[in-house]
This record gives C-alpha cells, sequence and structure tokens, in this order.
C-alpha cells in the first residue's frame, strides 16, 4: 500500500505503513532530526541551557564561534562575560584597588623601602591564564554532561537546519528539532575616520599584550566607566570622553557621585563631545594617536595625543548574518535585538532566544544563565517555572562601586508620584577608610518605598565598598516584599557599610542633614 500526505511544509510517503522521510520545501528531511536542541552560542546562556537540557536526556549541539575584532583579537569558550567581560573586569578592578590599600596600608604601619610598580603584562597574563583555565573547564563539563560542542560558526539555512563553517571555512550541516538563539552582543564601533584601524574595544584591551599608557576611553556607559576606573587606579593618564549623560538606564543621581568621584580620583572628563577623526602618528606598542572631537552642539573643537583609545560607546546585538530571515524570526531593524514572549519564544515556535539579544530585556550574565536554564526545563523536564526579569540585582564595578536594585529614583518618580514616595538617603564612611583619613562622604546609601504599599521598598542603591556583595543579600529581602519598617527591625552589623542601611531615617524631602563624621 502506498500512501501520501502532507502537514505544513513537510511531507511523507507511507509503504506498508511505515514512513518513508521526503524533503519539505527547504531541502529537509521530517524528523528524526540530527539534534533535539542546538543552541547558538557558546556564552553564559547557551551553556547554561544546554547542559540543563541533556540532562533530561536530550541530544544536544553548541555551536560557538568567536569572529575576530578588527585588531585580530579572539578568545575560548565561555561568551563575553568569561573572556572580555565580567571576569577581567573584575580581576583588573581588583587589580586598582590593592593599588589603593597599598597606599592606605602606610597609614596603618606598613613600610616601604622602594616604590611600587605595576606590571601591565604580569596582570594580563595571570588574568589570560585563568581565563584559559575556564574555557577549559567548560569545553570538559559540556563533554561530561553529554552536550556536542563544535567551533564553528552557525547559520540557518532553512527552518531546522543550520550550517556551521569552522575557521578554515569547512562547512556542516546539521539537523535540529528545537533552536535556542544565544548569540550575545559585541563592541559597537564610532563610524568615523580610523576608528576600526586604530582604536581598541573591551574586546581587545583584557588581552592587550602591552600597557595602554595615556588612555581616551569613549563612551558613557559601565564598560567605559569601569575600564577608565581600573586604568586610573593601576597608575595610568585617563581621560573620558560623554557625549550627554554618565550611566544610561541607571539612577542618574548615583551616575553623577560616579562622576565626581573618579574625577576626583585623577579620571578626566570631557562632557559633551564626540570624535570625528582618530589618526595615528606613530605606530608602537603602545604608539600614539590623535583623536580630533567636536562639541555635540557643533561649536567648538579640539584634538589631542594619545596612546590607546578604547571604545565604549554601546554594544551590538550579534544577530546579523545568522540567517534569522531564513527562518522568519522577527529582528528589530535598528537594534538587532529579538522579540519574545514570556517563555523566551520568538515568533517561531520551534525557534528561542536568550541572553543579551532580547528585546527589553536586561543584558546581565545571571540573567542568561538562569532563563537559559529554566528555559531547558520547560522545555524538557515539564516545568512551567519562568525567568523572572523584575528586581534584578546588578553592580557596576568603577572605583567606588555601585549597587542596585528595582526601580532608578527618576523611573520610580514617573511611575507612582512624588507624593506616593519617601526616599530614605544618608552618606556613610567605612571605617577601613578613617585611619587614611580619605573620601569621607563619598559612599552613599539610598532606598525608595512606596508609601501606598506598606512603605515597600521598590529601589535600592548603594555607593560603596563591595557594593556587589552588599547588594546581593538585600536583593533577595527585597524580592520578599522588604519594608522599611522591617530594615528598621533589623539589628545592623557592626561596623559595616550594609549596616547603613538599618539606620536610614532622612528623607529627601525633609532637607535634613546626612552628612557623617565618623563610621
Amino acid at each position: 500500500m502506498r500512501c501520501a500526505c502532507e502537514s505544513g511544509q513537510y511531507s511523507a510517503v507511507y509503504e506498508e505503513g511505515v514512513p518513508r522521510l521526503v524533503m519539505n520545501e527547504a531541502g529537509e528531511t521530517e524528523g528524526p532530526y540530527d539534534y533535539d536542541l542546538i543552541v547558538i552560542g557558546g556564552g553564559s546562556g547557551g551553556l547554561s541551557a544546554s547542559k540543563e537540557a541533556a540532562k533530561y536526556g536530550k541530544k544536544v549541539l553548541v555551536l560557538d564561534y568567536v569572529t575576530p575584532t578588527p585588531l585580530g583579537t579572539t578568545w575560548g569558550l565561555g561568551g563575553t562575560c568569561v573572556n572580555v567581560g565580567c571576569i577581567p573586569k573584575k580581576l583588573m578592578h581588583q587589580a586598582a584597588i590593592l593599588h589603593q590599600n597599598i597606599e592606605d596600608a602606610r597609614t596603618f604601619g606598613w613600610t616601604f623601602d622602594e616604590k611600587v610598580h605595576h606590571n601591565w603584562t604580569a596582570m594580563r597574563n595571570a588574568i589570560k591564564d585563568y581565563i584559559g583555565s575556564l574555557n577549559w573547564g567548560y569545553r570538559v563539563s559540556l563533554k561530561d554532561n553529554g552536550v556536542t560542542y563544535v567551533n564553528a560558526y552557525g547559520e540557518f539555512v532553512g527552518p531546522h537546519k543550520i550550517k556551521a563553517t569552522n575557521k578554515k571555512g569547512k562547512e556542516t550541516f546539521y539537523t535540529g528539532e528545537t533552536f535556542i538563539v544565544a548569540t550575545g552582543e559585541r563592541p559597537r564601533y564610532l563610524g568615523v575616520p580610523g576608528d576600526k584601524e586604530y582604536c581598541i574595544t573591551s574586546d581587545d584591551l583584557f588581552s592587550l599584550p602591552y600597557c595602554p599608557g595615556k588612555t581616551l576611553v569613549i563612551g558613557a556607559s559601565y564598560v567605559a566607566l569601569e575600564c577608565a576606573g581600573f586604568l586610573a587606579g593601576i597608575g595610568l593618564d585617563v581621560t573620558v570622553m560623554v557625549r550627554s549623560i554618565l550611566l544610561r538606564g541607571f539612577d542618574q543621581q548615583m551616575a553623577e557621585l560616579i562622576g565626581d568621584y573618579m574625577e576626583t580620583h585623577g579620571v578626566t572628563i570631557i562632557r559633551q563631545f564626540v570624535p570625528t577623526k582618530i589618526e595615528q602618528i606613530e605606530a608602537g606598542t603602545p604608539g600614539k594617536l590623535k583623536v580630533t572631537a567636536q562639541s555635540t552642539d557643533g561649536t567648538d573643537q579640539m584634538a589631542e595625543e594619545y596612546n590607546t583609545v578604547l571604545l565604549a560607546i554601546g554594544r551590538d546585538a550579534s544577530t546579523k548574518n545568522i540567517g534569522l530571515e531564513k527562518v522568519g524570526v522577527k529582528v528589530i531593524e535598528k537594534t538587532g535585538k529579538i522579540p519574545v514572549d514570556e517563555l523566551e519564544r520568538t515568533n517561531i515556535p520551534h525557534v528561542y532566544a536568550i541572553g543579551d539579544i532580547l528585546e527589553g530585556k536586561l543584558q546581565l550574565t545571571p540573567v542568561a544563565i538562569q532563563a537559559g536554564r529554566l528555559l531547558a526545563g520547560r522545555l524538557y523536564g515539564g516545568s512551567t517555572i519562568q525567568c523572572d526579569y523584575v528586581n534584578v540585582p546588578t553592580t557596576v564595578f568603577t572605583p567606588l562601586e555601585y549597587g542596585a536594585c528595582g526601580f532608578a529614583e527618576e523611573k520610580a518618580l514617573e511611575i507612582y508620584g512624588t507624593e506616593n514616595l519617601d526616599v530614605y538617603h544618608s552618606y556613610f564612611w567605612p571605617l577601613e577608610w578613617t585611619i587614611p583619613s580619605r573620601d569621607n562622604n563619598k559612599c552613599y546609601a539610598k532606598i525608595i518605598c512606596n508609601k501606598q504599599d506598606n512603605n515597600r521598598v521598590i529601589g535600592f542603591h548603594v555607593l560603596g565598598p563591595n557594593a556587589g556583595e552588599i547588594t546581593q543579600g538585600f536583593a533577595a529581602a527585597i524580592k520578599c516584599g522588604l519594608t522599611k519598617e522591617q530594615l528598621d527591625s533589623t539589628i545592623g552589623i557592626h561596623p559595616v557599610c550594609a549596616e547603613v542601611f538599618t539606620t536610614l531615617s532622612v528623607t529627601k524631602m525633609s532637607g535634613g542633614n546626612i552628612e557623617q563624621s565618623g563610621c
């Protein structure tokens, strides 16, 4: 007996009741597929989703390929965070903190017979070696979990078919039932003469084989300020060129306090200027570059020489040239971001997306990890738990660290109105800073409370040392519905910085004095 049936794009011919698979319009066969799940992108989100899916006995493939930067920089498995983001950033931030601690140590009785010098190459090599161990660990972890890893560039060529191209140009084709796009973002360039030829980005900085010397950081993002902060912290001459405001999207009072602190600690900030041309005037490692810039109102122009120019003006979603249009996945044309529903599903039912490429979602590594793990659980483990994108804590590792959870003050006022909010705040002085007699009334704490909801804390902000460690714990409390009364009834640990949140009594509206004379 022979009969034919069709379902959507697929068709199968039945002979004696047994299906014989035939090609669909896209040149693919209708299952079984090579893999249950194909993940495009080996960053935090992709690795999390792939390993979780494999736990449920699914056959999983991860494709990961790093397109070299214009200067040729590349790296291993693990994505932005591990290789050119959170990990090396925090370690270089620590190098800067150690410099400050060395200076403070003299006031605590330590003496040094010689001047302290920083060795960029030693720092870079130590960090590079550590990251290399992480790259290897991820590969081992995938293998141990039964996940197939292929170092190749993934590109859709049909609804369920993908082309993988390795660094030698060899093409291999795979089919999958379900796909997760987790390709992350890459730094944006200026689009002015000399930018790709002579500038570096954060993708290049952390493995730079020489000390960058006198550095111009262009941008006002958290990447810009973090990099400028630790470069200045290890003793380099650093300037930041800002087009408009600092830390767009963050609480602006906190952003300005960060800027003020950085300026008092050696970072020059040039505001309302944009570069128009970068020229090389001397080759070398580092060489010498001339930067021409113009004021944003067009009335003024400046030119200055630097050894290194670091671009940190934002990041673009890596969604171009991966064949999404061949599958019909909707992409926001201007940003390259992918809209998804509450289940991280795109407009194409068997294609999902997670991480920094999502439209309107937070671009944070732990968010991608959580979303990837929960997505795999819903796909294969019978779970219904969704990723919670509300009240996600974060920290900016500027010289004075900034931790936040919940609403920025501007956003809270916009949503709830001034009359419905109380903003409690205070400066504080870490005990460790009192002996060196530095930076009093620079650290700052603020909570935003909704008076119409039992004074529930809807915004938490702290500027000071170890801000991330402080914020992590309070984020759990905020997720549980923390109120001002509960904070007041909590006994603080003395003497620590986080203690300040148990004693906040002055509101902004009252205009009361919040300066501190001691810890």
